[in-house]
């Protein structure tokens, strides 16, 4: 499959912002490339709750597997969520990389989250560190890699706008192609971000309270909206409240509103 990376930041490049849905499965993938999306980001969130485990719970060689399935499933570009590069050293994120690319992905994010409840956030010299080592490392790639870098701070129980400003700012610096604060949840701190930085913002929708829509989005000057686990939690939330009619009512409604197999087949 040819590299992607070169329409993937493409989409960076053009005017308007641009939504980039998270599937969790190759049918997923196939569904929203039939729906006429034009890039597609993994989720880890939705990966994991697929095969049984919490977040942060799935091995890298799996990780790196289905990447390989959602790249094999469309013509489309892919971004992966790669956490926080599967290890705390730069030489961690920057082999996480080079092993990313060699699946055809167009691209990764790499975050700052330590995954360590005590100290959730890597300090501020370590974290731009790590990004530095991804972008050397996506340098001496044969093609073209979209690397995200993620300021975690909002997501993880620091909601500090002056540092997560401050790192991505840094990450700026050290030469990531976009930059991600996953939890901000008003327009104005969104705008202020997005002036505050000169690459491609992402920000994260499908979580409480955060309803904006594209247009809104696009006018404060973010370039790319995903929404990580939330079409993974919106089906689960289905399969649910059906499976909680069956045990506690007796009774199957919930299939009045099931997606017949023929239009499902359609799709795929």
């Amino acid at each position: 499959m040819p590299n992607q990376a070169k329409t993937f930041r493409a989409l960076h490049e053009r005017d308007g912002a641009f939504i980039i849905p998270n599937p969790w499965d190759v049918g997923t993938a196939c569904i929203l490339a039939s729906l006429g999306f034009e890039a597609l980001a993994t989720t880890s969130a939705g990966m994991a709750f697929a095969l049984g485990l919490k977040d942060g719970a799935v091995s890298k060689e799996l990780v790196l597997d289905h990447c390989r399935d959602i790249v094999g499933a469309t013509d489309l570009p892919v971004s992966a969520d790669l956490e926080q590069g599967f290890g705390p050293t730069p030489d961690d994120v920057a082999e996480t990389i080079r092993l990313a690319a060699v699946t055809g992905l167009a691209g990764c994010s790499i975050e700052d989250y330590t995954q360590r409840d005590d100290d959730p956030i890597y300090e501020f010299d370590l974290a731009v560190e790590r990004i530095a080592a991804a972008v050397a490392a996506k340098q001496e790639l044969p093609n073209d890699f979209v690397l995200t870098a993620r300021s975690e701070n909002f997501l993880r129980g620091r909601p500090e706008l002056d540092d997560t400003v401050r790192r991505l700012q840094a990450f700026e610096t050290a030469g990531a192609d976009v930059l991600y604060a996953p939890g901000l949840r008003d327009l104005d701190t969104i705008r202020t971000v997005c002036e505050a930085v000169t690459k491609p913002l992402n920000v994260l929708m499908g979580m409480p309270g955060t309803n904006f829509g594209l247009a809104e989005l696009a006018d404060a000057g973010v370039k790319r909206i995903s929404v990580g686990s939330a079409l993974s939690r919106a089906a689960l939330g289905s399969f649910v409240r059906a499976a909680l009619e069956m045990k506690e009512y007796g009774t199957f409604a919930f299939a009045s509103d099931a997606l017949g197999s023929g239009k499902i087949e359609d799709f795929l």
